[in-house]
């Protein structure tokens, strides 16, 4: 008996799942901030960070829940089934009207799947003794705070921090333009979230981390005489968009750091500023 919300493949027969069936429904409201919240799921797409997100659920068993994909990308990559029914997954073909529906992108990409979150406790992101931290302080964008986390795990950060006051929320690494970004990297490197950049602060103090505010006119310039402060561990302080560090946060750390500019632009955005001061101190740490 066919069920609910499904149609047949006119090709072979197969039962696929529609926008309608329950399950679908249910993994689309993941699309919402409140509903991955409350569901403690969110939706990954993709086949490079879905088959990322397997690896991990074979490192963590029970985290990945569900796959969706449709008969044009399982054809192209048959390991995807194969790999998530081994570990326990849920498999369902879908429509591509359904795979559409599990997608926030004008192209989607006919493969998604419902995952556990992925953030930790900020004291279990900075435990052990970490030697690269980097800390996103009231950063909104999701694609910046995503390239930062994949950046960061290229460097061989320890962990991402995103912070931010009740005013400016951190942004949700769980968002889906956010997790498109990491490709992946957020699976590899330890993730928290905190309000309290007070907290935040003394966490990182706790641990032995020197504070680098990423400011554009900081006291001390990022060039190869900065590497003995840089090989120490370290702890980037990153902010917004917009208007970077905030004054009083700034004022935290023990050094403001600029990136020198030999041109005529004004300033970089926070990925390739964040990539520049994180490269520098994988430099000076191997």
């Amino acid at each position: 008996m066919r069920r609910s919300g499904a149609e047949l493949d006119p090709d072979d027969g197969r039962e696929l799942l529609t926008e309608r069936t329950p399950r679908v429904a249910a993994a689309r409201k993941l699309l919402r901030r409140a509903s991955r919240f409350d569901a403690g799921r969110f939706l990954v797409e993709g086949v490079r960070p879905v088959h990322e997100a397997l690896t991990w659920a074979g490192e963590s068993p029970g985290r990945v829940h569900d796959l969706f994909l449709t008969d044009a990308v399982a054809d192209r990559d048959p390991t995807l089934e194969e790999r998530a029914r081994a570990l326990g997954v849920r498999v369902a073909r879908v429509t591509e009207k359904a795979a559409a529906g599990l997608s926030d992108t004008v192209t989607p990409q006919g493969v998604a799947a419902v995952c556990s979150t992925v953030t930790v406790a900020l004291e279990t992101a900075l435990a052990g003794s970490p030697r690269l931290v980097a800390v996103l302080v009231g950063v909104a964008d999701p694609g910046n705070a995503g390239t930062v986390i994949r950046t960061g795990d290229a460097a061989g950060a320890d962990a991402v921090v995103l912070a931010g006051d009740s005013r400016n929320q951190p942004v949700d690494p769980h968002n889906g333009k956010c997790v498109r970004s990491t490709m992946g990297s957020l699976f590899h490197v330890p993730l928290a979230v905190s309000r309290d950049v007070d907290a935040v602060v003394t966490a990182l103090r706790d641990r032995g981390l020197t504070l680098l505010a990423a400011a554009g006119d900081g006291e001390t310039v990022l060039d190869a005489a900065a590497d003995a402060l840089l090989a120490a561990p370290t702890a980037w302080l990153f902010g917004s968009e917009a208007h970077g560090l905030d004054e009083r946060t700034a004022a935290l750390a023990d050094h403001r750091v600029r990136v020198p500019i030999h041109g005529r632009a004004e300033s970089l955005n926070l990925a390739t500023a964040a990539a520049v001061c994180l490269y520098a101190s994988a430099r000076a740490h191997h």
